[in-house]
């Protein structure tokens, strides 16, 4: 069914994301809403890729789990993860070393970029804002929570191991060089968002200047921190280098980070009273990832630097892992570009990436579209001065069409653990 001419899944789903847009403090209910009249609808009177019924809707669950699954491993896992890291004491110590004014907040972005570039974003954005929390005494400005969005998604965008689709590219044949292309515009649009956000802040709630009295570091707790982090991306390296079909079938990365929780758990007990938010929270973001998987989309317009920069666009509401996978198998992508992309785009709305989600469990204030694009207004800005930076610099090379369909029809993309919309 479609009206005027668009699928009806398409307006469901959109409709679904008026309604978190609108209803900002319900949107687990929305989002579940959402799901439940997709699925209804698809069962009724339309399929899951191909396939009716029920067949349809658990075979696409069989795809997805994964994913699922270890999306909610990192985004509770990382709520631990984040109070450990607050509980060391070294937010409380950055100001000896930061700057008193608001270059102290540049430099805090900055820092979560640094970190996004090695680590997955989701853990890059809950460092930041756990460190933004005390620098800030909790007070920090919406603009600002965008900023560390921004960062972490900007910061993942041109390593192939700091963001889920970059991830998928390496895997599928695209050389790491080649996606290290998008730090060109990465880096202009960090400093431009980066300088407008910490301003933001600095006229919100200056940086403290001094440490509290009493601070120390537990060096116990950041232990913990650094073992997390590397169980998480220990595991992903490793079955990526051994046998990469086992990130298909089990959901490696949750596992990892969970088993490193509970190991942990006797040298330092985790705040597990954060669970239930963090739950919520998580349960949001899947069924936002769920309503995007049962969309049609086949296919994308004909590659071009033009499609390239309206993906940045879709994916700040689109899951971007299956527009990675769709650019992929097309091929005719110049990759740095589109790594750029749909690695930054989703930093435009608050639930566009997986970095928004887990920050806004830590802060709910974030969860109003209107005041996070009244606010963060320098992120899209930031977007597009940065893409056409890119273009001008470097230009638009286009891989061979084709070029990677081999590569990526062996390998089920989506079971890698970041970002999974973008």
């Amino acid at each position: 069914m479609a009206i005027a001419g668009i699928p009806l899944d398409f307006l469901l789903f959109a409709l679904t994301l008026l309604g978190v847009a609108l209803f900002h403090n319900q949107t687990l209910y929305v989002a579940l809403t959402g799901v439940v009249v997709i699925a209804g609808y698809k069962l009724a009177l339309g399929d899951f890729a191909g396939t009716p019924g029920w067949t349809g809707l658990a075979g696409l669950l069989g795809h997805e789990w994964v994913t699922l699954a270890n999306l909610l491993g990192l985004l509770l896992g990382f709520a631990l993860l984040a109070d450990h890291f607050e509980q060391s004491g070294l937010p409380a110590l950055l100001p000896r070393f930061l700057p008193d004014d608001w270059k102290g907040g540049l430099c805090l972005l900055l820092l979560v970029f640094a970190i996004s570039s090695f680590l997955d974003n989701i853990a890059a954005a809950m460092i930041g804002g756990s460190m933004a929390a005390v620098l800030y005494k909790r007070k920090v400005h919406i603009g600002f929570l965008a900023g560390i969005v921004a960062a972490s998604n900007a910061g993942g965008s041109g390593s192939v191991v700091g963001d889920t689709t970059t991830t998928m590219m390496w895997i599928a044949g695209v050389p790491a060089l080649q996606v290290v292309d998008a730090y060109v515009a990465a880096v202009v649009a960090t400093l431009i968002f980066g300088v407008i956000a910490a301003r933001q802040q600095h006229a919100l709630q200056p940086i403290m200047k001094d440490a509290p009295a009493g601070a120390r570091f537990e060096g116990p707790r950041l232990a913990i921190v650094v073992i997390i982090l590397a169980c998480a991306i220990g595991s992903n390296v490793f079955f990526n280098l051994t046998d990469a079909s086992v990130l298909t079938r089990v959901p490696v990365i949750g596992i990892a980070v969970w088993l490193a929780i509970l190991a942990t758990a006797p040298w330092r007990r985790p705040a597990w009273s954060l669970l239930p938010g963090a739950l919520r929270g998580s349960i949001f973001l899947l069924a936002l990832v769920m309503c995007a998987a049962m969309m049609p989309v086949q296919s994308l317009p004909a590659a071009s630097w033009q499609t390239a920069f309206g993906l940045g666009f879709v994916s700040a509401v689109f899951d971007n892992i299956p527009l990675t996978a769709l650019a992929l198998r097309q091929g005719g992508y110049d990759w740095g570009f589109l790594a750029y992309a749909v690695g930054f785009g989703g930093s435009m709305l608050w639930f566009g990436s997986s970095a928004g989600v887990a920050l806004s469990n830590m802060y709910p204030e974030a969860r109003s579209v209107g005041a996070w694009v009244k606010g963060g207004w320098h992120v899209a800005l930031a977007y597009v001065i940065g893409f056409f930076v890119l273009l001008a610099v470097l230009g638009w090379h286009p891989d061979r069409p084709q070029a990677t369909a081999g590569a990526t029809d062996s390998i089920a993309i989506q079971a890698h653990f970041a970002g999974a919309t973008t």
